[in-house]
């Protein structure tokens, strides 16, 4: 069989522990016997992040401004246990947070649906999308640990040197703060990503926040989506026939548990984090969950909603046998193969693409799975197989659909 070709290369971003052994699997069984694959390498690997002081990490996002699309497999980002393991030079930031920043773009996270894995919340017929922005609030706060009493600020100072200021506290004894902050660009391309993608897959977008607390911070989120949408979107949605609304948080996560599903939910940065790994559990699975970060200047970038899967490759290393999921890994190649395909008009890969997802679904449905998903499936006739033999049921599946 002719492989299928490709014409514009995608970025292909390398990670850490057990993703970093499936990611191998995935392209030696699932692409490279069927595509003549085309990548831009950056190894996103702590050990090459340490090399080069990070670098490679910026030259990745830069690389995806260039193509439009690439695909990442989960990294670790360091905390203080990880600096001796990897002889760190020093705490690097996450390698998300970092190509987020200079992308502009929001991370779109929807559950992947099977026969045999029921939700947990039994209304919830239709996949959640959860849209979160990726700039600014708690993940760029700056933090201060109060030793004493005393009064904390909240100090602005403009060009000519003119200062505003506002107190934070006055501290009778010991505490903390943090500052936050965000910016009125950021949230003008989260909206728009989020309008352009429920136009894009023709659902319903709801937004929330806490402006009722947050006057003035949260309050602009609100404003800004709504000025976008009255100016750029509404007559669009009208045509498309779906709708925009604003709603308190509290109001949103009570809809959002009575609802069918089926519909965007835009959130800010730390709601989103949180909320996306709600609904995945929700549905069953961190390791079925997709994600994409989808810029209003057209880059897209495919990831895995999980992390790296520590505890299984330390068992790998030890020669024992793993039954990780490897699923939202390659939903993130089938997606972003499906974007390149879309972008350069290349029907037949988009047609694999959709092929390739519907070879794990299948190998699901046909009771054959990973121990995670064995755990909770409801199917009668189920078999639990491990890491490499799940990636060879998968294979043989989609050979069938060749």
């Amino acid at each position: 069989m002719e492989k299928i070709k490709m014409t514009t290369p995608l970025v292909e971003m390398d990670g850490d522990e057990m993703t970093r052994i499936l990611w191998k699997l995935i392209k030696d069984e699932l692409l490279l016997p069927f595509v003549d694959l085309k990548t831009e390498y950056y190894d996103l690997g702590l050990d090459y992040r340490n090399e080069t002081n990070d670098q490679v990490t910026f030259d990745s996002a830069e690389a995806t401004k260039k193509y439009g699309v690439a695909v990442k497999c989960a990294t670790i980002t360091p905390n203080a246990a990880r600096m001796p393991e990897y002889n760190l030079k020093e705490m690097w930031k996450s390698p998300n947070g970092t190509i987020r920043a200079i992308l502009d773009g929001t991370v779109f996270r929807a559950p992947i649906i099977v026969k045999g894995i029921e939700p947990y919340v039994k209304n919830w017929t239709k996949p959640i999308t959860i849209a979160r922005h990726a700039y600014g609030d708690v993940y760029k706060g700056v933090e201060m640990k109060i030793p004493a009493a005393g009064k904390a600020e909240l100090v602005y100072t403009n060009e000519a040197g003119e200062e505003t200021r506002e107190t934070i506290h006055d501290f009778d004894g010991a505490g903390i703060i943090q500052g936050m902050h965000n910016l009125n660009g950021s949230i003008e391309s989260f909206a728009r990503s989020c309008f352009n993608f429920a136009l894009d897959t023709k659902q319903d977008l709801w937004f929330a926040t806490k402006d009722t607390i947050s006057k003035k911070y949260d309050h602009t989120f609100k404003d800004i989506f709504q000025e976008i949408f009255d100016a750029e979107y509404k007559e669009k949605f009208d045509a498309a026939g779906i709708e925009y609304f604003y709603t308190l948080i509290d109001d949103a996560v009570a809809r959002v548990m009575r609802s069918e599903g089926g519909y965007i939910w835009a959130c800010k940065n730390y709601d989103g984090d949180v909320m996306s790994d709600m609904v995945a559990t929700a549905f069953g699975s961190l390791s079925m969950m997709t994600s994409v970060l989808a810029s209003p200047n057209g880059y897209y970038e495919y990831e895995a909603a999980h992390g790296t899967v520590q505890r299984h490759y330390y068992k790998h290393l030890k020669g024992e046998e793993t039954s990780t999921n490897p699923i939202a890994t390659i939903f993130a190649w089938s997606g972003a193969l499906r974007k390149r395909g879309e972008l350069d008009n290349l029907p037949e890969l988009m047609a694999f693409a959709d092929k390739l997802e519907k070879a794990c679904i299948n190998t699901i449905e046909n009771g054959e799975m990973t121990g995670d998903l064995y755990l909770i499936s409801t199917l009668e006739n189920k078999k639990k197989l491990n890491t490499h033999d799940f990636i060879m049921a998968i294979r043989k599946t989609l050979e069938s659909l060749m």
